[in-house]
């Protein structure tokens, strides 16, 4: 069988997880929700979120393995956290929740439209 892999953009971790509970009774291979910012270790939240297969989801669980010192210097420093500037660049655009999924290729149409049915930007 052949997987397939399916990136998706989410406003919030509810949404996604909506997305999650669905797509899993199509039996997905691997299934992910993860929070990002346009600087590597330094988040919303600081947290990542990581759903089993098996439908269980775990608490959101901080990274501190990933936080970094010169990431919010970085973010300190940005135009954008002056709260005096429109923050030009073109960071993220409020869809700051990835849903990462791997599935067979006979579903992959049917979870492309679970997700977007659930306002996920594939």
């Amino acid at each position: 069988m052949t997987e397939k892999n399916i990136l998706a953009y989410f406003h919030s971790p509810e949404q996604a997880q909506g997305a999650a509970k669905k797509l899993e009774a199509l039996r997905v291979e691997d299934l992910s929700i993860n929070r990002f910012s346009r600087y590597a270790g330094v988040g919303p939240s600081g947290a990542s979120y990581k759903p089993g297969v098996s439908g269980s989801f775990s608490s959101w669980v901080p990274d501190s393995m990933q936080t970094n010192a010169s990431a919010g210097i970085m973010a300190a420093a940005d135009p954008s956290a002056s709260g005096m500037s429109d923050g030009g660049q073109g960071g993220p655009t409020g869809r700051d929740v990835l849903l990462t999924v791997v599935v067979d290729e006979s579903v992959h149409h049917r979870a492309m439209s679970i997700i977007e049915q659930a306002g996920g930007m594939i």
